[in-house]
């Protein structure tokens, strides 16, 4: 019935619009005034609008309660001595009964014979509470309709009002998500606490051995786990290094080439084309890691070990005759090949962005278009482009797909690329998947790892927004 109200509350702001928008017109006729009709009527929209949903709103949350206390205050005797669990179960399945559909156990005497005349009042409560704020919600819109039909005069400030209630929503809007900020962060902060209550912050940032486990008994065996997350940054370190290493310079030269030496025409095709990489899911990134760049790979070191066993190398042979499909190298190769488009359409904007008249000098001065790119353009755009590199460190930090499906699961400290490692993001989501106790470290280590990424990529992003604001502070 609420949903159905909604179309009618806004049939009847419109009207409100309207109607207020006529008023106005007609007093203003032959008297300056302060405000527009179209203010006066977005003046009576508003408080038509806002009380009945104000009174929706508030309804909302205290209606289950409402109708909970109604439903046991009605209830039989029989169903009032029952234990707590049965006796919600019966009202639940009672509810069922109410909407038209089966319930959910099958009752003995007399709870059967109680649930049909039960569901009928309970789903008659339930149409009740609903009247009820429907009501609430229109006498409210009613009030404030004739609050605002009455206030309409030439001298009003019609304008000012509707400003106010807009800058208002504006900030309203501003501090939800700066309270679901600081309540994300809170919540990280609070469980990471107490994850760091039961293993000592030393032995988790410096710890070499990662095995999160929590004893069933107290007498299990490998009881204690180890929460040393050292492995899970050199895997995160490495495979953010592979990828830059493809990233950087193939989304720099990209845009240097986008930037001075492509026509207008290629230019408007090609940078389109490139940045439709940027939308693809990083799941399908994922699944080109797994299926297609980690067998190529693995083909290529089985077959060059093959070359090299029996010879002077044969115990590198031997190692590369091993390797698998999932590796740290996969993963970070396919993750350079997500970040170009991000890198490349970053140092393109900041290479445009360097004055025209930098170039003009060069090329007064005898520089060819390379000799300006590497002795002018570059280094004025150095700063820009160090903070586009990263913020990318920080999007590859906090990539988990295709590092699930091409790196593997391993937790190992080792800086080998053709090793399956492991990643923060990847343990977080591991840790938290299923059923969880989140009274155990196993758990909340998953806290200590978030706390963990959001800092580093916090202090990576506050130094490429600095050094970012240098450089548009030295050319704008």
């Amino acid at each position: 019935m609420t949903w159905l109200f909604l179309p009618i509350l806004i049939a009847a702001a419109v009207a409100a619009w309207v109607g207020a928008r006529s008023l106005a017109r007609r007093r203003q006729q032959g008297v300056r005034a302060h405000s527009r009709p179209g203010q006066f009527g977005a003046y009576a929209l508003i408080w038509t609008l806002v009380p009945a949903l104000v009174v929706l709103i508030g309804a909302a949350p205290l209606t289950p309660t409402i109708e909970s206390g109604l439903i046991v205050a009605g209830a039989p005797e029989a169903v009032t001595e029952l234990e707590p669990l049965r006796r919600n179960a019966f009202f639940t399945d009672a509810r069922a009964v109410g909407a038209g559909q089966p319930a959910a156990q099958i009752w003995p005497a007399p709870y059967a014979e109680l649930l049909p005349a039960e569901g009928a009042r309970v789903a008659g409560i339930g149409r009740l509470l609903d009247l009820g704020g429907v009501v609430g919600a229109a006498l409210a819109a009613l009030l404030g309709a004739l609050f605002a039909f009455s206030r309409i005069r030439p001298d009003m400030r019609a304008r000012n009002r509707v400003e106010g209630w807009i800058v208002g929503l504006l900030f309203a809007s501003s501090a939800v998500a700066v309270l679901t900020t600081v309540g994300i962060i809170a919540s990280l902060v609070y469980d990471s606490l107490r994850f760091f209550a039961s293993v000592p912050i030393m032995e988790f940032l410096f710890g070499t051995q990662w095995s999160p486990q929590t004893a069933i008994r107290a007498d299990q065996v490998g009881s204690s786990g180890a929460f040393g997350a050292l492995p899970l940054f050199a895997g995160t370190f490495l495979i953010m290094l592979i990828a830059m290493t493809v990233a950087a310079p193939v989304g720099l030269f990209a845009a240097i080439y986008l930037s001075e030496y492509a026509g207008p025409v290629f230019r408007a095709t090609v940078k389109p084309m490139l940045e439709v990489l940027a939308g693809v899911p990083t799941v399908v990134y994922g699944f080109f890691a797994a299926l297609t760049v980690g067998p190529a790979f693995r083909e290529f070191f089985n077959g060059l070990g093959a070359l090299l066993v029996g010879g002077p190398l044969d115990g590198l042979g031997q190692y590369l005759m091993l390797v698998q499909n999932q590796m740290a190298l996969v993963a970070g190769a396919v993750m350079g090949i997500m970040l170009i488009p991000f890198v490349s359409s970053l140092s393109d904007d900041i290479i445009n962005a360097v004055p025209q008249s930098l170039r003009d000098g060069s090329y007064a001065m005898g520089a060819t278009k390379s000799e300006t790119v590497k002795r002018v353009l570059l280094p004025a755009a150095l700063p820009g482009v160090a903070g586009a590199m990263l913020l990318a460190m920080s999007r590859a930090i906090g990539e988990t797909m295709i590092v699930t499906m091409a790196a593997g699961l391993a937790a190992r400290l080792t800086l080998n690329p053709l090793d399956t490692v492991t990643t923060v993001t990847v343990q977080i989501v591991t840790l938290l998947t299923g059923d969880q106790e989140f009274d155990s470290p196993k758990t909340l280590a998953a806290f200590g790892l978030g706390l963990t990424l959001f800092l580093v990529t916090l202090v990576l992003n506050v130094i490429a927004q600095r050094i970012v604001q240098t450089y548009r502070q030295q050319y704008d």
